[in-house]
């Protein structure tokens, strides 16, 4: 049944309890009836996305000497005008690069490149898959998305933190998640509800329809499906920080990595993909060392720890260690390998364990000088 949103936001925060509870989906201080509905974004080809936490400085030229011109806090977006490369080296950095906005210089590492690019929601689920899943997958389009817990209370470490410090509760462009659900609101508001169906803890969350684009069949489609799997190998050089897939000996793709960084680093030596995912959840580390993360995309496990090759969207430090042993890489790259490697992956379920002798061969190694 129809329901407006007053009734929709009574309904769900009622559901959260009292006190601090509630606070945990208010966004920043922010709680009201318009609260999911989608921020204005500035309006530009392509934005920048404070994405790291915390604040970073825009400064008045690429260099980080040059004056501070005022500060950006985590998730603040601008227009993202170009990218330049540092006046002045810094010898503290791999990353060189720098983003020009309106306001200043932003360091590229610090930024995720976006777009706002809102959807017509669909206004009724797809028919269900033969084995009678319900549902679609959605990837996020716009720089973020703000949601509610659909069945409170929080489950996973991640949205129990948001809680504990009243932080907003979001998901960011490029994540992909499941969407079981469509809900219209009395105004014609429509809203999805979307979870996760690899690594899951169960919760559920309610999003403005718009930020979500369904994919498509077509999309995941097998790229160079007639090239013998035998001759398909992925070499990463966590030296370079590079990734190159390798068709035989010809190279048809190449891209920058950030790997695993200390105790943290990537297992060398031969590997095999041994499952795939559209998306999962992926969560470990220490208390000190730790990670909780919904929603990552174009997922390749490679290694029986659960190391694997996915799409990254909370940093752009590629090119850099900076990974819990996994092999960061942006979403389109990661898309790319994922529809490259071997088998093809169905769009529903969307998540196949290889049976030996499993899928594509992956090397990973140090340069050898």
């Amino acid at each position: 049944m129809p329901i407006s949103r007053r009734d929709f936001l009574k309904l769900t925060t009622a559901a959260l309890g009292a006190g601090a509870a509630l606070s945990a989906f208010r966004p920043y201080d922010r709680l009201s009836r318009t609260s999911l509905l989608l921020p204005d974004f500035p309006n530009a080809e392509f934005l920048a996305r404070n994405c790291v936490g915390g604040r970073v400085d825009v400064h008045a030229r690429p260099d980080i000497n040059s004056p501070i011109v005022k500060p950006l806090y985590e998730d603040a977006v601008l227009p993202w005008l170009q990218e330049v490369t540092a006046e002045t080296l810094d010898l503290n950095r791999v990353n060189q690069n720098w983003v020009e906005t309106p306001d200043g210089y932003l360091y590229a590492a610090n930024l995720q490149r976006c777009t706002n690019n809102p959807n017509v929601p669909l206004k009724e689920l797809p028919p269900p898959a033969p084995d009678g899943t319900k549902g679609f997958w959605v990837e996020v389009t716009v720089p973020y998305v703000d949601f509610v817990l659909d069945n409170p209370p929080a489950r996973s470490p991640w949205l129990k933190h948001q809680a504990q410090y009243g932080l907003p509760t979001r998901l960011y462009f490029n994540q992909v998640m499941w969407a079981d659900d469509i809900r219209t609101a009395e105004d014609g508001t429509i809203y999805y509800r979307v979870g996760e169906l690899s690594g899951s803890y169960g919760d559920l969350f309610v999003a403005d329809a718009r930020a979500f684009r369904p994919i498509t069949p077509e999309e995941i489609a097998p790229i160079n499906s007639n090239v013998d799997p035998k001759d398909k190998m992925v070499m990463v050089n966590v030296t370079d920080q590079t990734l190159t897939c390798l068709e035989g000996k010809k190279e048809v793709y190449f891209c920058r990595v950030s790997s695993g960084v200390a105790d943290f680093s990537t297992p060398l030596g031969e590997h095999i993909t041994w499952r795939k995912m559209i998306s999962t959840h992926m969560a470990g580390g220490t208390v000190s060392e730790g990670y909780d993360t919904p929603g990552i995309a174009w997922t390749n496990l490679f290694d029986g720890t659960g190391v694997a090759i996915h799409a990254t969207f909370w940093h752009n430090d590629f090119g850099a260690k900076r990974s819990h042993g996994c092999v960061n890489v942006l979403p389109d790259d990661a898309k790319w390998i994922f529809r490259w490697t071997s088998p093809e992956v169905p769009l529903i379920p969307g998540d196949m364990t290889i049976p030996m002798p499993g899928g594509t061969h992956v090397t990973v190694e140090e340069r050898l000088y």
